[in-house]
């Protein structure tokens, strides 16, 4: 009698572990994956930097480096473009319009032809590729769709139905690490991916997001992106500033979006008989106007631009013009379609727009330039709780919280009646229809097939 009551307690307790173990392995797997987000986060900015860093190094070694780029960059372009098209499509450009596309699709094949654990990792390697050519373009679009990837991997491998949430999620948690802005990933998650309040999946946000910063600020400590500015308005002039940086900036943001689509559109379809040769050459004739805007401005618009927006909102104000060349690179950069986002550059170009008003105006250059970035910020993606929370979070300037909130309203009105349609949102159409497209050509293979047999 007491074998098989001692082997029946046994097949019970194992039955029970069995039990808990499949109910806390999906738990476990989203843990794993949220950690992995702020890994991967804090790796790709060491990364990011190392390139910048060599890029720069190649450029400004002797007398005629300064020239190198000229060939550099072109190159790099073509080879961006060409990995992207033959080997990791759906990489090119920001990378957040694809996850927006993604929580939209129904299927997981869809999915994952914009979201797969390969893509991911064509992300980061053709991002890199772009940063060592001095293309202007940064890291954070494509952290959102990478975090976005491991999200939706976490969803297949741990079994978890929640799949459009934890896109949702590991999009948030994306930009949260990139810049170690946690409350900005969240607002991002609500205002500009979803554009709507869903209880449960603004649980998952909150708990990635924690989990991937945690992991973050245990590899690369606490920081702000920008530093610690203390800018605020004193005299009369600079609420007039606040005005021109509003109005000024969503201008420019809103020219910035509304020009991007229509010229991507028109490429796309240029290239459709013969996409490969055709983006090649767009890719590489747009590498060589951002070689030689470079050589003419110096250095300064090659990369995100960062050092110089950092010095803009210490106080040091940038060459009175800086802001348009870096715009046009910018620009090109984007309608190159090579895998990179707009974040940074889109910062650094409302530094620099911002100092220039605040050199004219004889204000604060700290101020004019934070200012700046909101209004140009909230011109291009028209997500205004984003920019204002974004900035504030990489600048820690407390003293100006209403001149921010002010500014990203103002410019996200003024390219709002500019420009109708949101660059994000617009892109992200581009890839659902491609995705019915696809799913249509497929179903017209298989019904002759059908009838066949």
């Amino acid at each position: 009698m007491f074998l098989p009551n001692r082997r029946s307690r046994l097949l019970r307790r194992a039955s029970v572990f069995r039990a808990s173990f499949d109910t806390w392995r999906p738990r476990l797997i989203f843990w794993l994956g949220a950690l992995a987000i702020g890994v991967m986060s804090v790796a790709f900015a060491k990364l990011a930097d190392i390139t910048q860093l060599l890029f720069t190094r190649m450029t400004g070694a002797g007398e005629w480096t300064y020239l190198l780029p000229l060939v550099i960059t072109p190159l790099g372009f073509v080879l961006s473009t060409y990995l992207a098209v033959t080997h990791f499509p759906n990489a090119q450009g920001s990378g957040i319009p694809q996850a927006m596309a993604a929580r939209h699709l129904q299927s997981d094949k869809e999915r994952l032809s914009l979201l797969s654990l390969k893509l991911a990792f064509g992300k980061i390697l053709l991002t890199l590729i772009g940063l060592l050519s001095g293309a202007s373009i940064g890291r954070e679009g494509p952290t959102v769709q990478v975090g976005a990837a491991f999200m939706l991997a976490v969803a297949r491998f741990g079994g978890m139905a929640q799949a459009r949430g934890l896109i949702l999620a590991g999009s948030a948690a994306g930009i949260a690490a990139a810049f170690n802005t946690p409350l900005a990933g969240v607002v991002f998650a609500i205002e500009e991916m979803s554009r709507s309040y869903e209880s449960r999946a603004n649980g998952l946000v909150l708990t990635t997001v924690i989990l991937s910063g945690l992991a973050a600020l245990a590899i690369a400590g606490d920081y702000n992106y920008f530093g610690v500015a203390s800018a605020a308005p004193t005299r009369l002039a600079d609420w007039g500033l606040m005005l021109i940086c509003g109005i000024g900036g969503g201008a420019l943001g809103a020219a910035f979006s509304g020009f991007s689509l229509y010229f991507m559109r028109r490429i796309r379809r240029w290239a459709q008989p013969h996409p490969l040769g055709r983006m090649v050459v767009v890719a590489g004739g747009c590498g060589l106007a951002v070689a030689i805007i470079g050589v003419l401005s110096g250095g300064d618009t090659f990369g995100t631009g960062y050092e110089v927006a950092k010095a803009a909102v210490e106080g040091s104000a940038p060459s009175v013009f800086f802001f348009i060349p870096k715009l046009l690179a910018s620009f090109l950069s984007m309608i190159s379609s090579i895998p990179g986002g707009i974040f940074a550059p889109a910062l650094s170009v409302g530094a620099g727009f911002g100092s220039a008003v605040g050199t004219f105006m004889g204000s604060s250059i700290a101020l004019a330039a934070i200012l700046g970035m909101a209004g140009y910020f909230s011109g291009v993606v028209q997500a205004p709780m984003t920019a204002f929370v974004i900035i504030l979070e990489m600048t820690g300037d407390h003293q100006a919280v209403l001149p921010i909130m002010a500014v990203s309203m103002i410019g996200f009105v003024t390219s709002r009646l500019l420009v109708r349609e949101p660059l994000y949102h617009s892109l992200s159409r581009d890839f659902i229809a491609s995705a019915i497209r696809a799913r249509r050509h497929e179903a017209r293979k298989k019904a002759p097939a059908e009838n066949a047999g």
